[in-house]
């Protein structure tokens, strides 16, 4: 088990933990959550041996293999695959004792190489590598493809992937969800669940937390809590405990009041469709969340729209793409992803937009958003629409030399010169005190937004935002360096919002309490999703499921026809001898192959009754080549048939 007693930790001159003790039992899945800065990742450092306690006792089992994603970016020329298997660590030591080994003339040593390598798993560590990438997203014509030739994000899922490849009785994962989609979200949770060691996992995604965690260690002021269950029975534990404090509690009234106000309001508003209804179920949920709101760094909400057009805007027969690259040559198209939809987007309504990665889910918004211009159609916008954009990557809408004051200022000049001031304030002053609600205030208005964190460049985009007073909100991924309590104030305040909401999100919570209806971008189009989050999982799962299967098949006609291809020349000249030469070689090829499979058969069930050291040895060897002959003769076989059926067609 892994203890800590009376631990204090410090960074610099600031303390995270403080006499913190502590016990994670073998086989806890362990949830670390807190405010972002309290001291998760310090305590991760701690875990892994690149940090040690200041004070007190650590202690972590010497034998315990550990298992972590790696935060460098890849660069590298191996295939996929290999990079994975990379990660099994057992086995790259395995392999190397066997050349160790062959370099001398020690029997014993040899002997034991080969069996730790056949029971590292060499026999099936290409397939075990190949089902880890497969479900986190990658498709299977991309398994031997280089992996400096992804993108960053699926580089990180090849980390991941790693990590998840490597043997361990301790993992930790710090925001493994974080370049996910929900199809490998959810395949991620179910491999989770059959882990069987230790695992401590931070994550911002509260039912990623619920599905895969039996314990929550809640970091706060220096104090190290354990609580038995997962996140939301520590929500429930932790707001019971606040309550008794009254200091807490009454800095909690206000906002149980405001929460309970918008119950009222919105369930007298709530249809009979399962969207409606699991918003319902959301919002019954945010009394007990008051707590945590009063302990989150700051809460917001946005004003009240100056109008609200109605329809906000109209798409009719609109394609959404990219237009072709300035150094393009003349006449390149444009690339399509999104063609032919025709919809309209009202006053108030509540859209959470799905599709898995690529279908169009951002480009769609960017368009909305006026980012992009439409490829063709026509987009209609209402009478004194009011946008506020927030983009999947902050740096999109933000300049990373310039401050948040300087924002403030450019967007003010900005929507003057556009003729939206709808009344706000607008002196420096005004600027400096409404950066201050958002817990910009002293010298970090004046700090520049490029040496920030995630976390504070997405709430300084969530200012500008409140203060342009929108009316249509396009959020792309507005989550994702949020911590909890800044996602649950977020969503607290978008239900309050009174003008019309577009959400594209991987966080599940925030889309069952904040959307009423879904539209999913799927195979180029947009259309209504019938369903709910879970129907839409369960979709997910099948369509990922229908892929991997097409993608398989059109690979298998692919080999077929390279087989005929070689075959071509035969079949021309088709004749007597020429079937019989190759229902000859079919026929020699199948008795080597049956007399390999036999050796083989033998030669493992020699290796599994404790042979003396120096008949491993020889029997490994033997293993082997006999493996790597049947490898290469099953392809020439395959290739025979192949010419065969050539021949008699």
């Amino acid at each position: 088990m892994i203890t800590l007693k009376n631990v204090t930790l410090r960074r610099s001159a600031k303390v995270l933990l403080e006499h913190a003790s502590v016990t994670l039992n073998p086989g806890e899945k362990v949830g670390l959550v807190g405010r972002n800065g309290a001291g998760k990742s310090s305590l991760f450092a701690l875990l892994n041996g690149n940090l040690h306690e200041d004070a007190g006792e650590y202690y972590i089992p010497t034998q315990w293999r550990m298992g972590q994603v790696s935060q460098d970016m890849p660069e590298t020329e191996q295939s996929a695959t290999e990079f994975v298997i990379e990660g099994d660590t057992v086995l790259n030591a395995a392999r190397d004792e066997v050349k160790a080994s062959e370099a001398t003339d020690d029997g014993d040593r040899m002997a034991h190489a080969y069996m730790a390598l056949y029971d590292a798993g060499e026999h099936d560590a290409p397939s075990r590598a190949q089902a880890l990438i497969l479900g986190l997203g990658f498709k299977t014509t991309e398994l031997e493809n280089p992996v400096n030739s992804f993108s960053g994000g699926w580089r990180m899922r090849l980390q991941l992937a790693r990590a998840l490849m490597c043997p361990s009785d301790l993992l930790l994962l710090d925001e493994p969800t974080n370049h996910l989609d929900l199809d490998a979200l959810v395949w991620l949770e179910a491999w989770l669940k059959r882990y069987e060691g230790t695992m401590v996992v931070i994550s911002h995604d509260r039912e990623f937390l619920d599905a895969v965690t039996n314990v929550t260690l809640h970091i706060d002021a220096g104090k190290l809590v354990r609580y038995g269950g997962n996140y939301s029975k520590f929500e429930d534990m932790r707001a019971e405990q606040m309550e008794l404090q009254q200091n807490a509690f009454s800095k909690q009234q206000d906002k149980i009041a405001h929460l309970q106000k918008f119950i009222a309001r919105f369930k007298a508003k709530a249809s009979k469709a399962k969207q409606a209804q699991s918003r319902v179920k959301a919002l019954d949920r945010m009394e007990k969340i008051a707590p945590l709101l009063a302990d989150a760094d700051f809460t917001f909400e946005f004003k009240e729209p100056a109008n609200l057009p109605n329809p906000m805007l109209s798409m009719s027969g609109v394609s959404f793409g990219y237009p072709p690259p300035a150094d393009a040559p003349e006449g390149t198209p444009p690339t399509v992803i999104v063609q032919n939809v025709s919809r309209s987007v009202l006053a108030g309504q509540r859209i959470g937009i799905l599709g898995a990665n690529g279908q169009g889910k951002s480009t769609l918004v960017k368009t909305v958003a006026r980012d992009l211009a439409p490829i063709g159609g026509e987009v209609t916008e209402g009478r004194g629409l009011n946008i506020g954009y927030f983009a999947q990557q902050e740096l999109d809408v933000l300049r990373p030399a310039d401050t948040p004051l300087e924002h403030m200022i450019r967007l003010v000049k900005e929507m003057t010169a556009e003729g939206r001031i709808a009344g706000q304030a607008t002196r420096e002053q005004d600027l400096r005190s409404f950066l201050g609600t958002f817990n910009f205030g002293g010298d970090m208005v004046k700090q520049a937004v490029g040496s920030m964190s995630g976390g504070e460049k997405a709430r300084l985009v969530l200012c500008m935002i409140v203060w342009q007073r929108p009316n249509l909100l396009l959020l792309d991924e507005p989550t994702n360096h949020l911590d909890l309590a800044t996602r649950e104030a977020l969503a607290m305040a978008l239900n309050e919002f009174e003008g019309t909401v577009m959400l594209v999100s991987h966080d599940r919570a925030l889309l069952r309490s904040v959307c009423d209806e879904f539209w999913m971008v799927s195979r180029g189009g947009v259309a209504p999703f019938d369903g709910d989050l879970d129907d839409y999982q369960r979709y997910l799962l099948d369509e990922a499921k229908r892929q991997r299967e097409a993608i398989k098949e059109a690979q298998n006609q692919l080999n077929k026809q390279q087989a005929k291809a070689v075959a071509k020349p035969a079949k021309v000249a088709a004749s007597p001898d020429e079937r019989r030469k190759w229902t000859t070689e079919i026929a020699r090829l199948d008795e080597r192959i049956a007399t390999l499979s036999g050796e083989g058969a033998v030669l493992e069930g020699k290796l599994s009754q404790s042979p003396l050291p120096h008949e491993i040895a020889e029997l490994g060897k033997r293993l082997k080549a006999v493996t790597d002959e049947l490898k290469t003769l099953e392809d020439q076989w395959l290739a025979a048939t192949e010419a065969l059926e050539g021949l008699t067609a």
